[in-house]
């Protein structure tokens, strides 16, 4: 047995096959859907979750900060087609008592950090669970092997194979097959866990009225005090720590009237650093002192003459591809200042200028583009933007631009016809259940949206009367008393 153990290892890698052709080897592997991935990776959210950082604002930010990171690197790896990823460090705070000491900080959390640099979606996922010291048992054990072997170097066999289960029964090995039956059977049921966190939840909701109440106040006097036009945040922090934000904004606004005219009419975002985003509204940074925030107002007549200057070069950038719209997504593109925005904009416009490509007057009108500043291949959205790289050859460009406009099209009616229906299903869910609040993670898209409230409808949930719902891609309870539920929940 002993003898014959490399044999049966390589055995076990289910799912992929090589096929030797001369020098060369092509092999394929089975990778996770991404339901399989966000599955797998339940422990992992479980473990890091800014939620549960509540009492620790310094792991909190850091957790978010990275997970933010992590989501936006799966959904780019999700995407059929999707362009080279580059590396990726992350650093994730980690509650772990077994951990030697000099690991682990004064709050008790140790730092876990990894770095995402692998091609498919099955070993990022094996990845970040054992770089947290996380099972990967629920993980398909064929899958979880075939990835050591893959990094190791070995040779699977030529043709995948499925073994009788007495195979399992005398070798010892697990049955990849039941054991992700198992990992099905152990998720949670929605009846079931809102049976058993809806006492919590409520519990959380009911002690954050007041500061919810608080916050709706402070927000509306900021406004009109500030005569502004709104005030976001970046992040999904919690009620008490936006109420301090928004006190601490009131200091310094008695502090700092005659620089405050600067801002009238604008958008204030709470963020990591303060300046003025891509979308020309201004960010505060929550970390920065109120020295920070001065200077920036004092810098805010250049940042206005700076946007006007990018909307110019929206224009002559749209003017000489056929009048599409540039626009500038968070939700679809990572966050980007001003500055660098423009200084992608205009050597983008350079490119265009010296070759000109040959888009008939408004023959494009209607149609969207992202532009993105790696050296990726241009690929369209599901949502129907045409994401373009800035160094993308304007010959490829006029071709997969219209190559791609007809589809580009369709995917945008559709999009706004799932807009449409979303909006009176959340209507439909918010009388039907009786609840306060009913939204969506940016993560979900509109067509999972649609789905989980059209089963929602379907079913007879008693427990989310008076709740906040926020639909995810796993379950959890929010310190203020949200509940997260996955839009595919069971």
């Amino acid at each position: 047995m002993i003898r014959g153990e490399p044999l049966l290892r390589q055995l076990r890698a289910l799912g992929r096959f090589c096929v030797g052709r001369g020098n060369q080897q092509i092999c394929q592997m089975r990778t996770l859907s991404a339901a399989e991935a966000v599955n797998a990776l339940r422990p992992f959210y479980f473990a890091v979750h800014p939620d549960f950082f509540g009492q620790y604002p310094r792991e909190r930010e850091v957790n978010e900060n990275s997970l933010k990171r992590l989501n936006s690197y799966l959904e780019c790896m999700q995407r059929p087609g999707h362009r080279p990823l580059h590396p990726t460090q992350l650093t994730f705070y980690v509650r772990d008592t077994n951990a030697p000491q000099p690991c682990v900080n004064a709050s008790g959390f140790r730092a876990v950090s990894f770095t995402l640099q692998t091609k498919d979606l099955l070993s990022t996922v094996v990845n970040i669970l054992k770089s947290c010291n996380l099972s990967t048992e629920h993980v398909q054990d064929s899958q979880v092997d075939m990835g050591l072997n893959h990094q190791n170097g070995s040779t699977p066999l030529s043709r995948p194979i499925r073994w009788d289960k007495t195979y399992y029964a005398f070798t010892g090995y697990r049955d990849p097959e039941e054991e992700l039956d198992c990992t099905r059977r152990m998720e949670p049921i929605l009846r079931s866990w809102l049976h058993k966190n809806g006492s919590v939840a409520s519990e959380k909701l009911s002690a954050s009225i007041p500061l919810r109440d608080e916050l709706n106040r402070l927000k509306m006097e900021q406004c009109q005090q500030l005569e502004i036009t709104d005030i976001r945040w970046q992040k999904s922090w919690g009620v008490a720590y936006r109420c301090s934000q928004l006190h601490s904004l009131a200091r310094f606004a008695r502090q700092n009237s005659p620089i405050l005219h600067n801002i009238q009419g604008c958008t204030l975002i709470f963020a990591d650093h303060s300046g003025m985003n891509a979308a020309g509204q201004i960010m505060l940074g929550t970390v920065d002192v109120h020295h920070h925030w001065t200077k920036l107002l004092e810098r805010l007549p250049t940042y206005y003459d700076l946007h006007s200057h990018l909307s110019m070069l929206e224009e002559r950038i749209s003017y000489l591809l056929g009048d599409v719209e540039l626009i500038y997504d968070e939700d679809l593109q990572p966050a980007m200042m001003l500055e660098d925005y423009y200084r992608m904009l205009k050597a983008f416009h350079q490119s265009l200028v010296v070759s000109r490509p040959l888009f008939h007057p408004r023959s494009l009108k209607g149609l969207q583009i992202i532009l993105e500043k790696d050296s990726s291949a241009p690929c369209l959205l599901k949502a129907g933007q045409l994401s373009m790289p800035i160094t993308c050859d304007p010959t490829a460009l006029q071709w997969f631009i219209l190559a791609h406009a007809q589809t580009a099209r369709t995917y945008l009616r559709r999009e706004e016809e799932l807009e449409v229906e979303q909006e009176k299903l959340n209507i439909r869910c918010t009388e039907r259940f009786g609840l306060k609040r009913l939204y969506k993670e940016s993560s979900v898209s509109n067509q999972q949206m649609v789905t989980c409230c059209q089963r929602l409808l379907e079913g007879h949930i008693s427990e989310l009367q008076g709740m906040h719902l926020c639909i995810s891609h796993f379950y959890s309870v929010l310190q203020d008393g949200d509940l997260c539920i996955p839009w595919d929940w069971k």
